[in-house]
């Protein structure tokens, strides 16, 4: 007999702080996806929306992806040198993405929004970053300020959600409630020759903005010489070929990319405007206005091909109805099976990237999430995995590679949940 899930379980607890990655919840140990599927270590099998959370649009294991990448491991894997696939992949984002002239690859979402922060202060000269609290930018410290605070502070006051981060990064960020562009120009009012970027997600997590909420902000970075970022690692090639700023109409000055684009491989980028892109260029800036980045794994060509071949397949015709087709038709169940059952909802998002928030109210920024209720969420979620569905605790991924068997399924799981809710409310 094989290693039993339980049996990774206190591997990892030996090995791993807190048994897991970080990532996910360790207490369940995924031994291999294929399609729309994932296996557990006791071969327990569920469809996946959680999906690597998020670039397995295609699915686990597409076979034109895989064939790319074994032609490509036997040419090289990494050579810390620019590569022609690295190229050709830089080509086409920029044919695609509204915002990008130019593109400076890194390996990780979290370090491209970092260095998208640090690009924009050194093309303004200024120190300061707006964020919004609940948005989701990565690790870095800045990005730390008010991701997910259980402490609410008045705006625009940044609460730290990680220990190790020095109260001087705390003073750079300003904090505002997403969707509300009344505050956002009160602080450009107090602070605005400071302010050297808006960093937001055009969703923010699964929260749609409001009409004219995206133009606001474009205006008003473009009258004070703001840099707006659209971290687009979640939206870009999910909301459309284009990402978010193809689907809203609105273009930033810089966005930053990652998960479709690696196909499964650690890859990102941050792609904009090339006077901004410049900084990455001593030879046009100067010693003063560099921004020195390197690593080690930037660029390489086997996640290039990987993102090449399933933008490819994102291209083809009816790629992105399809995937918004399946969306609607989860979302719609979620509303019957919750409105049926009596219980209050929310169906919050996207087609291409959505959740259920349990809660009576309208949900516009980050508290009315947090004023939620959590425990039917986290019932609903249990629910849900119980009857072979598995999804992130916040948001319900779809990929291309889902089946109408898929789909029936997961209309009948939604619907065992909703009852179970009923029938054992959660005070």
């Amino acid at each position: 007999m094989g290693t039993s899930q339980q049996q990774w379980i206190a591997r990892a607890e030996a090995v791993l702080p807190a048994g897991g990655f970080g990532n996910f919840d360790p207490g369940i140990i995924i031994r291999n996806g294929k399609g729309s599927r994932v296996w557990d270590e006791d071969g327990n099998e569920y469809i996946d929306y959680l999906i690597g959370s998020g670039p397995m649009m295609l699915g686990h294991g597409h076979p034109e992806v895989l064939d790319a990448v074994e032609e490509q491991l036997g040419k090289g894997m990494t050579f810390f040198a620019n590569n022609a696939r690295g190229i050709e992949l830089a080509e086409e984002i920029c044919r695609a993405v509204p915002c990008s002239e130019m593109v400076r690859y890194v390996s990780s979402g979290g370090e491209a929004d970092m260095y998208a922060m640090r690009l924009a202060r050194a093309f303004t000269g200024r120190d300061k970053i707006i964020k919004f609290e609940g948005g989701y930018h990565g690790m870095s410290a800045e990005a730390q300020m008010s991701l997910a605070p259980s402490r609410l502070a008045n705006f625009p006051t940044a609460v730290p959600d990680s220990a190790g981060i020095p109260a001087s990064v705390r003073d750079e960020m300003l904090i505002a409630p997403f969707n509300d562009i009344a505050f956002v120009r009160s602080l450009i009012a107090e602070h605005g020759n400071e302010i050297a970027a808006i960093i937001v997600e055009p969703l923010q997590r699964i929260i749609p903005p409001q009409p004219g909420f995206l133009e606001a902000l474009r205006a008003e970075c473009s009258q004070h010489g703001i840099v707006l970022i659209f971290d687009e690692i979640v939206t870009g090639f999910r909301f459309a070929y284009g990402g978010a700023q193809e689907l809203y109409g609105v273009v930033p000055d810089v966005c930053t990319l990652g998960k479709v684009i690696g196909g499964g491989f650690p890859l990102a980028a941050i792609a904009g405007r090339a006077d901004i892109m410049a900084h990455f260029d001593k030879s046009k800036v100067g010693e003063d206005g560099f921004l020195m980045q390197l690593g080690t794994l930037s660029g390489n060509p086997v996640a290039a091909v990987a993102g090449l071949k399933t933008m490819e397949v994102l291209r083809r015709p009816g790629a992105y109805e399809s995937l918004r087709r399946n969306g609607e038709t989860l979302m719609a169940a979620m509303t019957a099976a919750l409105s049926k059952a009596g219980i209050d909802h929310r169906i919050v998002g996207d087609p291409t990237l959505f959740d259920v928030v349990f809660t009576a109210s309208e949900v516009r920024d980050y508290r009315d999430v947090f004023a939620a209720d959590a425990g039917l969420n986290a019932k609903f979620n249990a629910a849900l995995r119980a009857k072979g569905v598995f999804k992130a605790p916040g948001k319900v991924y779809p990929s291309l590679a889902l089946t109408d068997e898929d789909i029936a399924q997961t209309i009948a799981a939604i619907e065992f949940a909703a009852y179970e809710l009923c029938r054992q409310p959660v005070s």
